[in-house]
């Protein structure tokens, strides 16, 4: 005589009441943890954009920025305003870091008007336009921030990336790839025209500041091209809020 155990009702009904539990759990975690979870997103979100700018505790060569217990007063003080554009609207809103890029980006290939966040700070005299941007690389995403000037010359830049391949397109967050956007021009001839991560760039020194490129990493041509690619098709989007700056 078999068990009760051993029939397929009894194994669909434990599939469904584990499902059940499984899912009660994670949902009770994540409202458990969302306080922290947001207090996180804040800090790494605000500790990019203060990097962006030149704001971090950087080495010889490490990335290392500001510390978490600091970043809160350092973004309030260096960040001078917190913009969101979208379309035409130009808004203040002091919780524009805090816009999820991704869920943005989806809302516009549905045919809504997207909001773009803008951050302008000033350090040592100097005022700074940081954009978020956002793209696709090898496996998964890759994202970033771009310090610009009113000119939209690049004065800092960060990136980082979901799953990129280590040693290869993951390097595209160490400092030797991100220094090179540093004074890189966006426009050539009066055109925006973006930054090409190039292969056959003849610039390994990376002086030429105007030729709208920086040098490829070897091995990682597929990241590099979803690095161009986000920062010619995200940072287009600022141009006429530029063009605005320069007519007031």
């Amino acid at each position: 005589m078999s068990k009760k155990t051993d029939g397929n009702v009894y194994t669909v009904v434990f599939a469904v009441g584990m499902v059940l539990v499984v899912g009660a759990l994670l949902a009770f975690l994540a409202s458990f943890f969302k306080s922290t979870i947001d207090e996180n997103k804040r800090i790494e979100k605000q500790q990019n954009i203060l990097y962006a700018m030149g704001i971090n505790e950087n080495g010889e060569g490490d990335v290392k920025f500001v510390s978490k217990n600091v970043v809160g007063d350092l973004f309030e003080k260096y960040i001078t305003q917190q913009l969101v554009i979208q379309g035409d609207d130009v808004t203040p809103n002091d919780k524009a870091y805090m816009i999820n890029i991704k869920k943005e980006q989806a809302l516009a290939k549905e045919g809504e008007k997207r909001r773009f966040p803008l951050f302008i700070g000033k350090k040592d005299e100097k005022k700074f336009y940081i954009a978020p941007i956002r793209g696709k690389g090898l496996w998964d995403a890759i994202w970033g921030y771009i310090a610009m000037d009113e000119n939209m010359v690049v004065q800092g830049a960060y990136f980082d990336h979901k799953v990129e391949t280590a040693g290869l397109g993951a390097n595209i967050k160490l400092r030797f790839f991100m220094d090179d956007f540093k004074g890189e021009h966006l426009f050539k001839e009066g055109e925006f025209v973006g930054i090409e991560v190039s292969k056959s760039n003849n610039d390994p020194k990376n002086d030429d500041k105007m030729d709208n490129e920086v040098d490829a990493i070897a091995g990682a041509t597929i990241t590099g091209n979803g690095v161009s690619a986000m920062i010619k098709t995200e940072l287009r989007n600022y141009v006429p809020y530029f063009e605005n700056l320069k007519i007031n």
